[in-house]
């Protein structure tokens, strides 16, 4: 996975533990261990969790194109947001299948 620097472009000077936590132990050090899940299992945990928190806003968007960046294919997220509906909310997976679509289609 790129270095992720968002915590430090965007709250860096406000909140600069936080931006430290976000970059260098969530993505730096969870994100890095392949060998206890890939990058694509953590994609399509961190996309249901989102969901199911009810995040569907850019965050979902990030991590949408995360999943597809790492191999998620538009067959398999859209099984996963329709398994997702029902434990999370009908309305939920319409809004993340908004943002699915807007991500695949892009291609």
């Amino acid at each position: 996975m790129a270095k992720v620097t968002a915590g430090r472009d965007e709250l860096g000077a406000f909140a600069p533990k936080f931006a430290q936590l976000n970059d260098g132990v969530l993505f730096g050090e969870v994100w890095s261990r392949e060998d206890k899940l890939s990058a694509r299992d953590r994609s399509i945990v961190t996309v249901t969790a989102l969901i199911s928190s009810g995040i569907l806003d850019s965050s979902l968007k990030f991590h949408l194109q995360n999943a597809k960046n790492h191999g998620v294919t538009k067959e398999e997220i859209s099984e996963i947001l329709t398994h997702t509906a029902f434990y999370a909310g009908w309305p939920k997976a319409w809004a993340a299948f908004r943002m699915a679509k807007d991500v695949w289609d892009e291609e």
